[in-house]
């Protein structure tokens, strides 16, 4: 995944000079090949997130198209009064790159981690926050990013979990992407980002159920949910995020305001505490019972209950 956003960046840059990217002092070996074909487009602004993106927000009012890269827990979680004010208050094309969303930064603790980003983005103005979950995702949503038509956010999480489309989408940004069709089930699972390929994993063990991708979490396509969800009597959502205000909250807000018969929500992703301990990424997602073990006997338990 990373090295499709790697690719996206370079071959913008190169058809433009105009396309800029700002790091705080981080992602090196990923812009290696950035940095030999486009040395004088590439600015390190050292750990100074918030400066950073101001002087993002000037050069995109001088007619630039800045992109801007950081950890998830800095960008956009330090710098979100400058995200709102100085970009997403004037609609400035910059585009935010969020890399080692969720829990990826295991090891580095609390303060490297991010399960907050969708939440805290969600209410902004303007913002569109896009949420890729393999290679082919991440291609499609940076196509649609580099046309610096609106401030956007690109949350990238752990790049290695393995793909979910086997070619690039072609749908329009803003629609959910059926990655899986299932049986004739009342049970649909809808996940973004790394959850994907959890959900492929745990569709065939829960009624066969079909299986959705959401890459684009703002703009979304309300009705297209909605249709998915007419069909189903559980609604399952995966996120490695928070449960408050992330995807799943997003989806219940939908699903409530509609009319008629609606389906069961259940929200599926970090509860309302940090890591207890550090350890491998796999061990986070246990602890989390993010896991593919844990989230079966959890749903096993609320879609069979005993009576």
């Amino acid at each position: 995944m990373r090295s499709a956003f790697s690719k996206a960046i370079v071959d913008a840059a190169t058809a433009d000079p105009k396309v800029l990217l700002l790091t705080g002092d981080h992602g090196y070996a990923l812009f290696d090949e950035f940095r030999r074909r486009c040395p004088t487009q590439f600015i390190n602004a050292g750990i100074a997130e918030q400066n950073m993106v101001g002087v993002a927000a000037g050069l995109a009012k001088a007619g630039f198209k800045p992109i801007v890269y950081g950890l998830s827990a800095f960008v956009p979680v330090r710098v979100l009064e400058q995200i709102k004010m100085d970009v997403c208050y004037e609609n400035l094309p910059v585009v935010f790159i969020g890399d080692g969303a969720g829990v990826v930064y295991s090891s580095l603790g609390s303060s490297h981690q991010s399960t907050e980003d969708i939440a805290m983005l969600r209410p902004i103005p303007n913002i569109e926050i896009l949420s890729p979950s393999d290679a082919h995702e991440m291609a499609y949503v940076m196509q649609h990013a580099l046309k610096f038509a609106a401030p956007t956010y690109i949350r990238i999480g752990k790049s290695d979990v393995g793909a979910t489309h086997e070619t690039l989408p072609t749908a329009p940004m803003g629609d959910l992407l059926q990655v899986r069709a299932g049986g004739q089930g009342s049970t649909v699972l809808l996940a973004t980002g790394s959850m994907v390929t959890t959900a492929l994993s745990l569709a065939p063990q829960l009624a066969d159920s079909a299986v959705w991708s959401m890459p684009a979490i703002k703009p979304l396509n309300t009705q297209q949910l909605l249709d998915i969800a007419a069909g189903a009597d559980n609604l399952i959502v995966l996120e490695e995020h928070s449960t408050a205000g992330g995807i799943g909250s997003l989806v219940a807000e939908v699903i409530a305001e509609s009319v008629g018969a609606r389906p069961r929500v259940i929200r599926c992703g970090v509860q309302d505490r940090f890591s207890e301990k550090c350890g491998s990424y796999a061990y986070l997602m246990r602890e989390h019972q993010l896991d593919v073990l844990a989230l079966l006997g959890k749903l096993n338990s609320l879609l069979n209950p005993i009576v």
